[in-house]
């Protein structure tokens, strides 16, 4: 018996085969997380439109079907499919979209079930752009199927996809907030002038193979790979803002180095930033050296390098800042102040942005660079809003043992906030609002990829929604729903798009 699984690069040759050979290729694509009868029907559907049915299926890491998902992993995906009759070929699809497979296979019919016409929100643009695929490619595309081949709504009736705290919390916010109420307060985002005043930061991903240790110096060898260079710091959380609102200004400080402007431009646009750039700065570059990823399993990283100023700069670079703040400031709802402790938010700044902002949002980060002095409540005596993770608090409160409610709550108050937040990573999430509401929620992803850059996306997410009032619990929910989505992502290889929110948003809401 022929084996009816094709790697993705096989999959073009195979169907070229079949095209020569006369036959009519039908193509369906999808995450097929667990295969029921809806999808028996909208498969046999489609094979009864050609000569060969290729499914083509959206790779674990890549699936975007919120968190949680794919609830079963390729391997298994592959099995039901492949046992279908109806189905000739299998084949995985190393991307989020389905335009490459739809390139790779080029089908005479590419099918969609009824229930995805269905959903004029959240999947609207990626599908005008899977059927402008598929006719560039001469095919057609046919609606088929009950409208009942919607794996998220079986997976949340008949399985444990997620925890009961998860789906309490989630079951409480669609109470409060139910999905179409949801998308409006999502979309009046759009109407928040906001500004970003924060440290910059190159994450550099460099990836190696582990040969061994040499045989003189016993140190780690390694064949280099890879490398890619993405945008963190404040212009991350700019990238994440900027899919939720058009406006957005971004200020920060950079070096004049020859490589710098052309990677600026791949992740700002030149109008929205007033970076000031100064020869006496050094871009800041945070280098992870990391393993290939295995499928399945948390970014394995062997150690970094920082390009970084080891003093704070100079009094001529910080009144320049300050200028550009000045210039803005009036002009914007809500200041996100990122404080990573480089040296950008000196005295001056940091007083000046206390004093002026309508609205400001805290976020003073701890690392390895700043440890032990970059502490919220020592730098800080407002912040309407603020996220802190477990050794951010540990460090404000100065003791190892204590209550995580009543300081949060302690904190926030001294500070005079309207929101706080405590991430707890794999733990729980803690919210608070004056006088004393708590808002406590699980984690939603327990797959994670990479946690790097999901603190700044929660943060980023959370901030919109204090910023628009919005009740505690559903600000909660979307910087928890932020993160879930930021740790199934290398790094900050890319933001937090709003039709991928919206589309986890559905799932989360539907518990």
């Amino acid at each position: 018996m022929r084996s009816k699984l094709l790697s993705f690069d096989q999959a073009s040759a195979v169907c070229d085969h079949l095209r020569a050979s006369g036959k009519r290729i039908v193509q369906c694509h999808g995450t097929f997380d667990v295969v029921h009868p809806g999808h028996i029907v909208y498969f046999e559907e489609a094979r009864s439109r050609g000569d060969a049915l290729i499914v083509t299926v959206t790779g674990e890491s890549h699936v975007n079907d919120g968190p949680g998902r794919p609830y079963l992993n390729d391997q298994m995906r592959l099995k039901w499919l492949s046992a279908l009759e109806c189905v000739d070929f299998v084949v995985i699809v190393p991307s989020t979209a389905a335009v490459p497979g739809i390139e790779c296979v080029r089908p005479d019919v590419y099918c969609i079930g009824h229930e995805e016409a269905g959903n004029s929100h959240a999947a609207s643009r990626v599908l005008q752009d899977d059927v402008l695929a598929v006719r560039r490619c001469g095919g057609e595309v046919a609606f088929l199927g009950l409208g009942t081949a919607d794996s998220t709504r079986f997976l949340n009736r008949y399985f444990d996809t997620h925890t009961r705290e998860v789906k309490d919390f989630c079951r409480q916010v669609a109470a409060l907030c139910p999905l179409p109420e949801f998308r409006r307060v999502l979309d009046d985002f759009a109407n928040l002038r906001v500004l970003i005043v924060g440290d910059i930061i190159f994450d550099r991903y460099t990836t190696v193979e582990v040969q061994g240790l040499t045989s003189k110096n016993r140190i780690l060898s390694c064949r280099f790979i890879a490398e890619e260079m993405q945008a963190g710091g404040a212009l991350a959380v700019y990238r994440h803002v900027r899919e939720f609102t058009p406006h957005v200004k971004l200020i920060s400080l950079a070096g004049n180095e020859l490589w710098l402007e052309e990677v600026l431009r791949r992740f700002v646009v030149p109008t929205e930033e007033a970076i000031v750039r100064s020869p006496h700065f050094t871009t800041i570059v945070k280098q992870r050296f990391v393993e290939p990823r295995s499928e399945g399993k948390e970014l394995s990283k062997l150690f970094s390098v920082n390009y970084i100023e080891k003093h704070p700069p100079d009094d001529e670079l910080q009144r320049a800042v300050l200028e550009r703040i000045a210039g803005h400031i009036d002009d914007h709802d809500v200041v996100l102040a990122m404080d990573f402790g480089h040296g950008l938010f000196e005295d001056k700044v940091r007083n000046y942005v206390q004093e002026k902002a309508r609205f400001i949002a805290v976020n003073c980060q701890t690392n390895s660079n700043n440890h032990g002095f970059n502490i919220l409540n020592r730098r800080y005596r407002r912040a309407d809003c603020f996220t802190l993770d477990h050794m951010e608090i540990t460090l404000a409160v100065g003791h190892r043992e204590f209550d995580y409610r009543c300081e949060l709550a302690k904190l926030g108050t001294a500070l005079g906030s309207r929101y706080a937040w405590l991430t707890r990573g794999s733990v729980e999430t803690l919210g608070w609002q004056p006088p004393d509401r708590i808002s406590a929620c699980a984690p939603f992803e327990r797959n994670v990829v990479d946690t790097l850059g999901a603190g700044d996306a929660f943060f980023a997410v959370a901030t919109l929604a204090a910023a628009s009032q919005a009740p505690l619990a559903l600000a909660t929910f979307m910087g928890q729903l932020a993160g879930a989505l930021a740790v199934k992502i290398v790094g900050n290889a890319e933001p937090i798009r709003k039709w991928r929110f919206l589309k986890g948003a559905e799932v989360m809401l539907s518990l």
